[in-house]
């Protein structure tokens, strides 16, 4: 038998796996069943790390965690194998997947500012990915990958612009055969005062369609109050923040920390996006759920529509 002696932390590091989400696939779906020191902290087989692998690879190609985590780890190497052929992996710099190529083809018509080259490319990533792989390997890393070239000076205010306003157009169009019910969660998804990118919030309020929640989409850089007074009217469940640039805003604090105010309690406050750590702190005090990554935002979602349970952080 293997030694089993890898703390969580470690396991995080070499899956590319947040800590949370490592132990919700374990308790909500028995991805692996660590062994418990006398107390109580969780050790991990190598084993288990390759499997916490493979299964990342697969659900970032768009397989289902709840499906995938049922199987046997040499039917998830198979699986593995399939969706990234000839030994490519999810991970890696070196990796040739055609996922790149999407991406690759995304940012050119956006340079060009052509939109019917950029709509081709999403539909094609669409036929090829599914609706959840689309979002997590092309639509993720595009919005990535735009404010890297904003920051660097390659593309424009413009550029992004573009970009934004012909998502927002594709990925609404593509979330209307996942409608939900009218009895559904809603989740309002908006960018606070002076958060003007807006991609990664239409990228969440994407994500949460496609999951059955009714959500509601406020747009970029809101003022506490409208976004207060948004959630309120739509009854909401949540509310989802984007947080992209900029990381030294000396004025979101107060913005947060109104909009909690004005919030009532039974609305959980959401937020993430690449500027999210740099205000980790701050949104922590007001009770806010820090979001990693779409994988996390989907527990997270998963648990809000559960009214006797305690969304966990």
């Amino acid at each position: 038998m293997a030694s089993i002696d890898y703390p969580i932390k470690v396991v995080a590091r070499r899956t590319g796996l947040s800590a949370y989400v490592i132990r919700i696939w374990e308790q909500r779906y028995n991805a692996v069943e660590p062994e418990r020191t006398d107390n109580n902290r969780r050790l991990y087989s190598q084993e288990q790390i390759e499997r916490l692998n493979l299964l990342r690879q697969l659900t970032k190609a768009g397989h289902s965690i709840g499906h995938v985590a049922k199987l046997p780890t040499q039917k998830l190497r198979q699986l593995a194998a399939e969706s990234y052929p000839q030994g490519r992996t999810a991970r890696g710099s070196s990796e040739e997947l055609p996922t790149a190529s999407f991406l690759g083809e995304c940012i050119a018509a956006i340079k060009s500012l052509d939109a019917t080259a950029l709509d081709d490319t999403l539909q094609r990533a669409a036929t090829a990915l599914g609706a959840l792989g689309l979002l997590k390997q092309v639509v993720a890393p595009l919005a990535e990958t735009i404010g890297a070239l904003w920051r660097a000076g390659t593309l424009t205010a413009a550029h992004e612009h573009f970009a934004s306003a012909e998502l927002r157009v594709f990925l609404g169009n593509a979330a209307k055969p996942f409608g939900a019910t009218h009895n559904a969660q809603v989740l309002v998804v908006a960018t606070p005062a002076g958060q003007v990118h807006e991609l990664g919030a239409l990228l969440v309020a994407a994500a949460a369609a496609h999951l059955g929640w009714r959500v509601t989409y406020l747009g970029a850089s809101l003022p506490a109050a409208e976004i207060a007074g948004g959630a309120r009217q739509q009854r909401a469940r949540a509310v989802g923040l984007s947080l992209v640039y900029p990381e030294d805003d000396p004025q979101l604090e107060s913005e947060m920390t109104q909009l909690r105010a004005l919030l009532p309690p039974e609305i959980t406050l959401l937020a993430g996006g690449r500027a999210m750590p740099a205000y980790r702190e701050s949104l922590e005090n007001i009770g806010a759920i820090t979001i990693e990554s779409l994988e996390h935002l989907g527990l997270t979602l998963d648990d809000l529509r559960k009214p006797a349970k305690k969304a966990k952080r």
